[in-house]
């Protein structure tokens, strides 16, 4: 008598659920193309410039400024992408440039469209400042999952990657190339800001937008306003902002600043007046910024990131925080 086949148990069926699915991600990221196509910005120096837009399943995550230095060492990443995939084609976007090797991979800060790329580059590259090394081990997990839901399957096989190698303010030379590394923050606990001295390119990762509307997650406004005081004495010649146009001046330094300077007021009058958030968001945004790209949205994620803590400290009297 034939033996009838054991029923799959649920614990199996959902190991071949999650298999299953895991290979239609891969294969259907494995169609996508983010159009990658460096610019050369100065001598040795491409960047990259992502879409100014949210995280969509159309974009892939791919709103982000990368770049990459060729130096007689090897090759330097500023911030690796969205994703996996984003990372993979990154390397290949700079294999079509020069056959140097990426020999250090910086991230500029721990927001997932500047790290979730690290998987596609060798462990020993990557660099970041302390803080936000910690960050992405605390907080790599969550963002990962969320740009999963953001991005969908453009994110196939990503996993978050966090640096092993700390990095301190100061100069670094590589290559022929003199940079001066900046410890910052504002955007995030840790912003870094990366200066070529031989090229006169400053990478100022997402303390700066440019056109785009800034967002603020992690922000601290009054250590980012320092903070963009001090890259606003720092000599350039070329921006490259971490979202937006690469500029020739300090303009989006100064745009990013007004629009920082008018939200932090908005919110203290609003908190002040006793306004509720649904109130603070029905306000209108002043002609100057409307052009800016993601504005309305930017602005509602704010109120809801930050407005809180308005609301405290003019509940408690203390009406210059936060």
């Amino acid at each position: 008598m034939t033996a009838l086949p054991r029923p799959i148990s649920c614990f199996a069926r959902g190991l071949i659920t999650v298999f299953a699915l895991g290979w239609t991600l891969l294969l259907a990221a494995a169609d996508r193309d983010y159009g990658l196509a460096p610019v050369r910005i100065a001598e040795d120096t491409w960047v990259l410039v992502g879409r100014s837009e949210d995280f969509s399943f159309a974009n892939g995550g791919n709103i982000v400024n990368t770049a990459f230095i060729v130096t007689r060492a090897g090759v330097v990443v500023i911030d690796s992408g969205p994703s996996r995939v984003y990372g993979e084609q990154l390397k290949r976007a700079i294999a079509r440039i020069t056959d140097k090797p990426v020999t250090l991979v910086l991230n500029t800060h721990h927001h997932p469209d500047h790290f979730l790329g690290n998987q596609a580059f060798a462990p020993d590259t990557l660099a970041a400042l302390p803080a936000t090394i910690k960050g992405i081990h605390s907080e790599g997990g969550s963002l990962n999952e969320n740009m999963y839901r953001l991005a969908g399957d453009w994110m196939a096989g990503t996993e978050p990657v966090a640096p092993a190698r700390p990095l301190a303010a100061g100069p670094l030379e590589m290559g022929g190339h003199r940079f001066e590394l900046i410890a910052l923050a504002g955007h995030t606990v840790a912003d870094l800001v990366i200066l070529d001295r031989s090229t006169g390119v400053l990478f100022a990762g997402d303390l700066v937008f440019n056109d785009r509307t800034p967002t603020t997650p992690h922000a601290n406004l009054p250590r980012w306003q320092a903070a963009l005081d001090q890259l606003e004495k720092t000599p350039f010649t070329t921006l490259v902002p971490g979202h937006g146009p690469v500029a020739g001046d300090a303009g989006p330094i100064r745009q990013t600043r007004a629009w920082l300077a008018w939200l932090d007021r908005q919110l203290r009058q609003a908190a002040n007046d006793g306004l509720d958030m649904t109130e603070v968001l029905a306000l209108p945004l002043p002609a100057e910024f409307r052009s800016l790209a993601v504005v309305d949205a930017e602005y509602r994620r704010s109120v809801g990131q930050l407005y809180p803590a308005y609301e405290q400290a003019a509940l408690s009297g203390d009406r210059h925080k936060p």
